[in-house]
């Protein structure tokens, strides 16, 4: 098989805003889902190793299929928003959807599996449809097997196990009547046996585990507690009369095919300061010929905290072995918790989607984060690279700006990305952004101002540290000495203040115990504390110590921001709005060097959905939802003090190509062409010969393309490939990325300039639309330095933007298109 085109470099993404969603597997893969997509992340390479696309709804549920031998997994089941549950297995090495189980009517919630014998599964799904769902998978074949019904109540959990020596299945649900309710399967179909009370909330999440041939249950619930139940066979009567007065707990007995069993209370375990949303065991482990399961119960809740349990030694009273987390801040709870197969690392999912990893220092027996990787938890709207090509920055609907840089790490050869700054975390969905120059951007949000951010010294020595490079050759001309050391947010601010060395001299720590003198000295503006990173920080740490100062706001527009071009000498920033009339639906043009608006340029009657500064800065293109797109051309530079922009062509209702809204646009990096792409499913380049005389008609000099589907973004690589063509990169509204080569021609009529010549395949794709796409502004692969010579001119990366959540980097190698 011929290698792929297109080499995933990088996948950011996070996991989604539900309890179930991430489960950890024997094979050291942690599955999560992120958007429509089950995300495999391998955590000791910190990179996403797999996607696997086929839910059309959001993933809500992620479980591996354990098995008994404790050997890695070779399927995984997950739940969505589009009310199926998905059997995966693992064929040559990937992942495919072996079996789809739809007959839900509403989200699945909570997924759950055993496999009963090598090619026969039982799972069990929770949905909103107030029913639980009982389904046998046999060779790709899904079948319901029962359907247990709730009413109009919910449940928010499912876990299923074999009963020690028959091999009877029991299943256990916890929902929102405060009660967990066992199932057990008597001659083909379950019956509920038993209910288990003593919650005040409802139940959060349920979990088995077989120890010494008992079963032990878990749950938790929002009343703040965990309760731990024991499942045991009830051995000949014992007599009653009894010489010591013992308290016994009571016992709930059922018969199984003849044999009793008993149910009791264990512990109820009462730590946690809010709702406890998850718990997960320790993993089985195998010692010598036995598979050994150890008594250590893993809790994440609401307060921000994660507890290990377990039974003391000598007593056997259940414990608090190990608390991590967070106390204070900004970020609400975790929603679920995992544990590696060793037990040597866990690891929680937030509400914000972020991933929390802790592992054990054998050493000192300290449990220390690690370095996880992170991403947008809504749609990602636009990106873009700094001018040198060594970091993207990023912004989306989830309100935040990322900064994303590749880590080399000691001794391992790997590059991985991670965002190492959260420049900006606003009150406004993100719309766009552009950079001007090496260490400051413009970005726009769901509201009428624009804000100017710079760099701060803090940033700047992180950055020299992870990317291993000298803080003289980042800051080139850029005086370090007055730059800020970073900055915090004001409690009900928006905009990011600048925090200077004096301002953190006076934060001096002998004054904390002493009296509050003033309002001012109690609550603080500053929260900001300087951190030395030599590797990629934490959640914590990106929230609280990485933000940007904010240098200037530009007042102008009359309606949300929506896009955003900064020319190539970074001189001159062009801004446009949402806009239903033509009065706002002109261009605004601003000076970087003293933020004061230059220029208004009306022609659109509806909103700019894109613009673009040509590489030689003569021409600024402008397309448009009304179908059209507008070209300005910069005035003499010499005779003007201020350059002015005048329209030198446009195309008008009459002459306009597209049919529909135009989505995107870009330059040739000789400035000759410029391509547009619609929603019409057409792309088309523009020229030749733009700018060269007065009274040239811009009309188009490529054949149309028709892409198949809505064309939502396009980029232009700005080298040419080795038969000097220009190489292409369309994406689509169904979320595939498509490469052409382009090269001009006479003969238009026949299509022949056009070639496709790569695209991204199932699980490279994205799933929703894709947003921006955008070329390394210099060839080679960032982070890989110039050591590798001339081998690393054949490289190209392109990195995409998608409604999915998700930020993607792809290597191609161009000498070889």
């Amino acid at each position: 098989m011929s290698a792929p085109v297109m080499d995933t470099c990088h996948v950011s993404c996070c996991a989604n805003r539900t309890p179930n969603v991430v489960s950890w597997g024997r094979g050291g893969l942690i599955a999560f889902g992120t958007c429509n997509s089950v995300a495999l992340y391998n955590p000791q390479e910190i990179r996403i190793v797999e996607l696997l696309n086929k839910h059309t709804g959001r993933v809500n549920a992620v479980q591996w299929v354990h098995k008994q031998d404790c050997s890695p997994e070779t399927q995984l089941v997950s739940g969505g928003s589009d009310n199926n549950v998905i059997v995966w297995e693992k064929q040559d090495g990937k992942f495919t959807a072996c079996a789809v189980c739809s007959g839900h009517s509403g989200p699945v919630c909570a997924v759950d599996a055993v496999s009963l014998s090598s090619s026969h599964l039982l799972v069990a799904s929770a949905s909103s449809d107030s029913t639980v769902k009982l389904w046998t998978c046999t060779s790709g074949t899904a079948e319901c097997l029962q359907t247990v019904s709730f009413g109009s109540g919910f449940m928010m959990d499912v876990s299923l196990v074999l009963l020690p020596g028959s091999r009877v299945p029991v299943l256990a649900c916890g929902g929102d009547d405060s009660r967990v309710h066992l199932y057990v399967q008597l001659s083909g179909q379950f019956q509920r046996l038993l209910t288990l009370t003593g919650h005040e909330d409802w139940v959060r999440c349920v979990e088995w585990a077989t120890k010494d041939g008992e079963l032990w249950l878990a749950s938790c619930s929002q009343d703040c507690l965990i309760r731990v139940w024991r499942l045991f066979a009830k051995t000949v009567a014992e007599p009653d009369h009894q010489t010591d007065a013992v308290i016994r707990m009571k016992e709930n007995i059922f018969q199984v095919s003849g044999d009793e069993f008993a149910v009791s209370l264990e512990t109820v375990l009462a730590g946690h300061e809010n709702w406890v949303y998850g718990i997960h065991w320790q993993p089985p482990c195998v010692k010598g010929d036995s598979v050994e399961q150890p008594l250590k119960l893993l809790s994440a809740s609401m307060d921000k905290t994660m507890i290990l349990w377990g039974p003391e030694e000598d007593s056997g009273v259940w414990v608090e072995l190990v608390r991590v987390g967070e106390v204070g801040g900004n970020t609400l709870g975790f929603y679920g918790c995992q544990m590696s197969p060793d037990g040597s690392m866990i690891l929680a999912h937030a509400f914000h989607g972020a991933l929390h990893l802790w592992h054990c220092d054998r050493n000192q027996g300290e449990w220390r984060p690690s370095v996880v990787i992170s991403g947008h938890f809504n749609a990602v709207q636009d990106l873009s690279w700094d001018p040198e090509g060594e970091f993207i920055i990023t912004v989306g609907s989830d309100q935040t700006t990322r900064l994303f840089t590749p880590w080399t790490r000691k001794g391992c050869s790997q590059i991985t990305w991670h965002e190492i700054s959260r420049p900006q975390i606003h009150g406004f969905d993100m719309q766009c952004l552009t950079m001007v120059g090496r260490f400051q951007f413009v970005s726009g949000a769901d509201e009428k101002v624009l804000r100017v951010f710079k760099a701060p010294r803090n940033f700047v020595e992180n950055l020299a540290n992870i990317s291993c490079t000298s803080l003289e050759k980042l800051l080139g001309c850029n005086d370090i000495a007055d730059l800020p050391e970073g900055a915090s947010t004001p409690a009900l601010g928006l905009s990011n203040k600048a925090v200077f060395q004096g301002d953190l001299a006076s934060q001096n720590p002998q004054q904390d115990s002493k009296d509050f003198n003033s309002m001012s000295d109690q609550y603080k503006e500053s929260y900001f504390h300087p951190v030395k990173l030599t590797e990629p920080p934490t959640e914590d740490d990106l929230l609280q110590n990485t933000l940007w100062p904010e240098v200037q706001k530009l007042y102008g527009h009359g309606f949300e921001m929506f896009c955003l071009a900064s020319d190539s000498a970074k001189t001159v920033v062009a801004s446009a709005c949402k806009a239903s009339k033509p009065e706002h639906a002109a261009i605004l043009l601003w000076s970087t060097s003293s933020w004061k608006q230059l220029q208004s340029l009306p022609c659109h009657s509806l909103t700019i959905t894109q613009m673009a500064f040509s590489p030689n800065g003569r021409l600024l293109l402008a397309v448009s939802r009304d179908r059209t797109w507008s070209l300005w051309r910069r005035g003499n530079p010499d005779s003007d003090t201020e350059t002015s922009f005048s329209l030198y062509a446009n195309t008008s209702k009459d002459t306009a190509v597209h049919t529909r809204i135009i989505w995107s646009c870009d330059w040739s990096s000789d400035s000759k062409y410029f391509v547009t792409s619609s929603r019409d499913k057409k792309v088309i380049i523009w020229g030749p010969g733009v700018g060269e005389c007065e009274g040239v008609s811009v009309t188009p000099c490529s054949s149309v393309l028709d892409v198949g589907d809505s064309a939502t973004a396009v980029s232009i690589c700005p080298f040419l490939c080795s038969d000097q063509s220009y190489l292409l990169a369309v994406g689509l509204e169904n979320g595939q990325i498509v490469l052409y080569k382009w090269r001009p021609s006479e003969d238009l009529s026949s299509g022949s300039d056009w070639s496709r010549c790569g695209e991204t395949d199932a699980c490279q794709s994205h799933t929703l639309v894709v947003k921006r796409l955008r070329w390394r502004p210099r060839p080679g692969r960032a982070g890989h330095g110039e050591q590798e010579g001339n081998e690393e001119q054949d490289w190209v990366q392109l990195a995409s933007a998608g409604a999915d959540h998700a930020v993607k980097i792809f290597n191609i190698k161009i000498s070889a298109l």
